[in-house]
């Protein structure tokens, strides 16, 4: 689905970002891929490569909050493969200290990798897709950008961001041929959810109409059907895939 594309996917080490880089090489495409320390970025390069050999890809670790560093990065990806056909916006951070106790250097570093680099990251490729004559941006936004949640108000007000931007950058750079969407996950299925006790996990996919927990494969699913041709008149959306959650 996505034979002779490139793909850049920031926060590609682990989680949902491993498993969309992995679903785009099986789909044909190379892929990039952003870890926040290039150790951890060779790491998931050298796990993919002893699933697949063929698999091409490698591994950068740019600072994503600093426009220069990901202006460096993304040019060098296009200089070396030819065009950015697609940029994953997955990298981010999450938080759920009580508003009585949370510290504003707290709240801005997750406006910074949350908000300010992915803006950094638009910016930068919108750049390149417009010369390039089209592309697809696509951010990972989640469930709380819907409805919030009871703690940590920066990690949701991170993501109501993620969503302002990809519903304005969907007009602005549809003229350009450039499509912009969002997937928003449930409660999936990642390290940190699997070691959750029974006693949290229980009444969690008790609030879940399909009755579990979703899995990062079906994540990594939605965002290969929006970067491929099947979506070609799909943009500006927040795809929500969470199994209907309720709030």
């Amino acid at each position: 689905m996505l034979k002779g594309k490139v793909a850049i996917v920031t926060g590609g080490t682990r989680g949902i970002g491993f498993a969309i880089v992995k679903k785009y090489l099986e789909n044909g495409a190379t892929v990039v891929l952003c870890g926040s320390k290039q150790e951890t970025a060779d790491k998931a390069v050298e796990k993919l490569k002893a699933e697949d050999s063929n698999y091409k890809v490698e591994g950068i670790a740019p600072n994503l909050t600093s426009y220069e560093e990901v202006k460096e990065a993304f040019k060098d990806v296009k200089d070396k493969y030819g065009s950015i056909d697609i940029l994953v916006n997955n990298a981010g951070i999450s938080a759920r200290d009580s508003i009585y106790q949370y510290k504003a250097e707290d709240f801005n570093k997750i406006m910074d990798l949350n908000v300010n680099a992915v803006f950094n990251c638009c910016q930068v490729v919108s750049n390149i897709m417009k010369e390039q004559k089209g592309g697809v941006i696509l951010n990972t936004s989640s469930m709380v950008s819907i409805y919030g949640q009871p703690a940590g108000c920066g990690y949701p007000a991170s993501k109501f961001a993620v969503n302002g931007l990809t519903k304005s950058l969907a007009r602005e750079l549809g003229k350009d041929n450039i499509r912009v969407n969002a997937v928003a996950p449930g409660v999936i299925n990642t390290d940190m959810v699997a070691s959750l006790p029974d006693e949290v996990i229980k009444p969690l996919i008790a609030t879940i109409p399909l009755r579990r927990v979703g899995e990062p494969e079906d994540i990594a699913n939605a965002f290969l059907f929006l970067a491929s041709d099947l979506a070609s008149y799909i943009t500006g959306v927040i795809l929500s895939v969470d199994g209907a959650t309720m709030s």
